[in-house]
């Protein structure tokens, strides 16, 4: 860890909770609508994005909610859609676009079907399924360095795995910005839960970003990102810190994710208890796969662990 990274390990979330159902413009090509979905996992709701006029793309028209399309077919009167982006294919993002699709005849394009980070053990489908849109089929497969264009603006795809395995983020070069899905949010850390996603190639997207140029992020959740490049390399040292304290609760005889979680996550709404769990299995999961933590068999959200 740099000094940098230390001073840096506790980022400063920002709790900008963006109106829902209200079409506002907060850049001369971006117009944000968010869905009344919010929740202790969607902060005021997922945000749909606007980009361009006149011939427009659609980024993550959201849940299967009627309201929210009603709102963004009314936002989108006049004007032609000229791609449906998607970054990834939790239920909260992806859905919608199906809607949007029969709607306006627009291509979905981005990210491919819902796929595991690795080979589902047990009862581990249901948590899949339950995560996942598995009906998301899109009419064009973005993969790194595809990019769709139209008038006066170019969105660019930009591979993010970690929350989900085939995340994207889209890169808006007429205005130095990210649409950064889930993977980079100011509001929260990410979840990252198996074997919906992986700790591994989350921290590798977060490292991806820090050499990139954008000066602000607009993710799928909160307000937008400023000062990205800050921001990211303090979740990456906040996610270092959380696996030393993982490791020092193994070391100290935590033998269970459900004790680990109790020590080290003081305080936390019982809501949110899941989530840390699985937060904590992501981690151990590394762990274990590089030799600094021991369990008998595959590593499992019921699994001991013992020190390596």
């Amino acid at each position: 860890m740099s000094e940098s990274d230390t001073a840096e390990a506790a980022p400063v979330f920002a709790r900008e909770a963006p109106p829902s159902g209200r079409t506002e413009a907060v850049t001369p090509l971006i117009r944000r609508l968010v869905c009344p979905n919010g929740g202790p996992f969607t902060q005021s709701g997922t945000c749909t994005y606007l980009v361009g006029h006149g011939r427009v793309a659609v980024i993550d028209p959201g849940p299967d909610h009627a309201a929210h399309q009603a709102a963004l077919l009314s936002a989108l009167d006049g004007e032609t859609v000229a791609a449906i982006l998607v970054t990834h294919t939790h239920r909260d993002h992806s859905p919608g676009a199906r809607a949007l699709r029969d709607a306006t005849g627009a291509p979905i394009v981005g990210c491919g079907p819902h796929r595991p980070a690795r080979a589902v053990r047990g009862d581990e489908r249901t948590l899949l399924d339950a995560a996942g849109d598995g009906d998301h089929r899109p009419d064009r497969e973005l993969r790194e360095g595809d990019a769709v264009e139209g008038p006066g603006w170019t969105l660019t795809a930009l591979a993010t795995p970690g929350h989900t395995m085939n995340h994207l983020a889209f890169a808006l070069a007429e205005e130095e910005a990210l649409f950064s899905g889930d993977h980079v949010m100011a509001w929260s850390t990410s979840i990252v839960a198996p074997p919906d996603g992986a700790m591994g190639p989350y921290m590798a997207s977060l490292e991806k970003l820090r050499g990139r140029p954008e000066g602000i992020y607009w993710p799928g959740h909160g307000g937008p990102v400023r000062e990205p490049q800050r921001f990211v390399r303090g979740l990456a040292a906040h996610r270092r810190a959380r696996e030393a304290a993982i490791l020092e609760r193994v070391a100290l005889g935590d033998r269970t994710i459900l004790a680990i979680v109790a020590a080290i996550y003081l305080g936390l709404d019982p809501a949110l208890r899941g989530a840390a769990a699985l937060s904590v299995f992501a981690h151990l999961e590394e762990l274990v796969a590089g030799g600094r933590v021991a369990t008998d068999g595959a590593p499992a959200l019921a699994s001991e662990y013992r020190p390596a």
